[in-house]
């Protein structure tokens, strides 16, 4: 089993290690819908400067999305 590295991911590029099942625009829809599930979870990655137009997600909001979520 491969260890999930804290790095900058594409924002599909992370959905689809969550969910590689599906295709990258279907993974992208569905990680944002978990993370707008998560309590308090979206506001603090706006507060880190996440917004819609972003394509990457940073180390520290990966660190956060995977601290809410679990690691991929």
């Amino acid at each position: 089993m491969n260890s999930f590295e804290i790095r900058t991911y594409g924002r599909t590029e992370l959905a689809q290690l969550y969910c590689p099942n599906l295709c990258p625009e279907s993974a992208f829809r569905k990680l944002k819908h978990w993370i707008d599930l998560y309590p308090g979870l979206r506001d603090d990655l706006s507060a880190m400067g996440l917004s819609p137009r972003s394509r990457t997600y940073t180390p520290a909001q990966v660190v956060l999305i995977t601290g809410a979520l679990g690691e991929p």
